[in-house]
């Protein structure tokens, strides 16, 4: 046998891994990630044009004008040729001009905050289609999702009827993370204090995969969620079910799940306290803090003055893990007092005794220190000049 019959043979253990690859992006299941994918192909398409041409010539001169070839045409003196410059210069131009127009109908097309218009290439959306409203929530390490209409809510679970748009409304309680359903549409980020927005459809029955696509500390690999696609008659049943099983996720029992924690089994809520997303937008879900529309609404009117001092306390935020002690152990070890994660030795999926798998979420708002926390060296937190 051959030696390049051996090379191929020992390329065949190769194409039997990349058989067991999941190409939801190139294979998805709602119309938006179909374009994107479309759009994907298209643009790698063009550039190819380009690229496999300029790869060919490159191994046919290196062939044609090998030393050992004495035929070829040797000419030290030969600097221009009109016809090939026009080539060299015409073709990539052509294709940018032809990438640049893909990118703008595409990027507005396909604009996330943009309603979609269809629900596949050859159905338009249906006058008066009622669209479903969800309301998703990034949490450490697990996923919180509210149905306003229905009245529901759930963690680590989401549903939609097939053929049906998906009007999202994201936020995070805490890190930024990045919500993404490969097979259903592009990711979108997930900011504190801040509100994005996702259109979407879903054209196939199915469960699908969701995770978190921003790293966003030690519980980032399994921030993860299913997607199920369902027929209406299916989803109407799945929310049944919540209504009947399910307990009513209260401002208290929330305050308790946006804890730190990892693999989060899924579960789903009867109903939950109304008003509880815009408060969890408004960074205000913990009793007797200021929401953040009602400091940009005194902000608006100038300020408020000398009373605004006792506005501090109502205006921290992010401390409230580490004065309650479910944050993870930093790095800051020689800062913090804290010993080296990298030495703990503990079960996957657990976390470390007295911790809830969290993390440091630094400073409290307005650069004050935080009160009451304790001092460093003794398990508190890393001095703030030290983490700006």
């Amino acid at each position: 046998m051959s030696l390049k019959s051996l090379r191929l043979l020992a390329l065949l253990p190769l194409l039997g891994l990349l058989g067991g690859c999941n190409m939801v992006l190139l294979q998805p299941s709602g119309d938006v990630a179909l374009q994107q994918r479309n759009l994907i192909i298209a643009s790698t398409g063009l550039m190819l044009l380009i690229i496999v041409p300029v790869i060919a010539l490159t191994l046919f001169f290196a062939w044609r004008y090998r030393r050992s070839n004495e035929s070829a045409v040797y000419d030290p003196d030969w600097h221009h040729s009109t016809q090939l410059e026009v080539v060299i210069w015409a073709a990539p131009l052509v294709i940018i001009i032809a990438l640049g127009a893909l990118t703008w109908i595409s990027t507005h097309t396909l604009d996330p905050y943009r309603p979609i218009a269809r629900l596949d290439a050859s159905r338009p959306i249906p006058a008066g289609t009622k669209r479903l409203q969800v309301e998703v929530v990034a949490l450490d390490w697990k996923w919180l999702f509210f149905y306003p209409e229905q009245g529901i809510a759930t963690v680590n679970e989401l549903a939609a009827p097939v053929d049906v748009p998906i009007d999202f409304k994201i936020t995070s309680a805490t890190m930024m993370n990045s919500f993404f359903i490969p097979a259903l549409a592009g990711q979108v980020y997930a900011m504190a204090g801040m509100q994005t927005r996702l259109h979407a459809v879903i054209n196939k029955p199915g469960t699908y995969e969701g995770f978190s696509a921003n790293y966003s500390g030690s519980g980032f690999a399994r921030m993860n969620f299913k997607f199920l696609g369902l027929s209406p008659d299916e989803f109407g049943k799945w929310v049944a079910d919540a209504k009947a099983k399910g307990s009513t996720l209260s401002r208290e029992e929330y305050l308790k799940l946006e804890r730190p924690s990892e693999a989060e089994p899924a579960r789903l809520y009867a109903g939950y306290e109304p008003g509880l997303f815009q408060a969890i937008l408004n960074m205000c879900a913990i009793p007797g803090k200021m929401c953040m529309n009602e400091m940009m609404a005194i902000d608006a009117k100038g300020g408020a003055g000398k009373e605004s001092h006792a506005n501090r306390e109502r205006l921290e935020y992010d401390n409230r893990h580490e004065l309650q002690g479910s944050e993870a152990p930093s790095a800051t070890t020689p800062a913090s007092g804290r010993p080296a994660r990298s030495g703990e030795e503990r079960p996957e999926g657990s976390s470390p005794k007295g911790s809830s798998g969290g993390h440091d979420h630094g400073p409290a708002a307005g650069g004050r220190e935080n009160e009451g926390a304790p001092p460093a060296g003794q398990g508190g937190p890393a001095p703030t000049q030290l983490n700006q």
